[in-house]
């Protein structure tokens, strides 16, 4: 159970669905953005979390303008709207040794709207702005 927990949007697929198709229609069915205007940039790594018995498979996507949101009761509770800028910050970012499948790893933890991400979702957090660094970076 990840209630109360900072997260993207997501879920399992339906049927024959693809995973692209499963992201973009569990974040629509979750936040509203239609499907049709996400232009996808790619995929992160795909994570395989043991308390829940899953493999995420994330794929990150972008808008031209911020879209109207509008966050299903049941599944959502809060939507935070966070600057790049801010997530950038290596200010918000600290990190806790953790032994995770037998191996010793640092895991990633982030300051957001005073509340704390962790987790499955701080570790694709952490893995998309490693991506965002390198593209933006001036020999990039």
């Amino acid at each position: 159970d990840h209630a109360g927990q900072i997260s993207f949007p997501g879920g399992q697929r339906e049927g024959d669905e693809s995973l692209l198709d499963a992201a973009l229609r569990e974040a629509e069915e979750e936040v509203a953005p239609p499907p049709a205007s996400v232009r996808v940039l790619g995929r992160l790594t795909p994570l395989y979390i043991p308390p829940s018995n899953f493999c995420v498979h994330p794929f990150v996507g972008r808008t031209e303008v911020a879209p109207e949101l509008h966050p299903t009761d049941e599944e959502v509770e809060q939507v935070l709207r966070v600057p790049l800028a801010h997530l950038l910050d290596p200010a918000t970012r600290t990190t806790e040794p953790r032994r995770l499948d037998g191996t010793d790893v640092e895991m990633p933890y982030y300051d957001v709207a005073g509340r704390t991400v962790w987790g499955a979702t701080a570790m694709m957090l952490a893995e998309f702005l490693a991506v965002v660094r390198d593209a933006t970076a001036p020999d990039a």
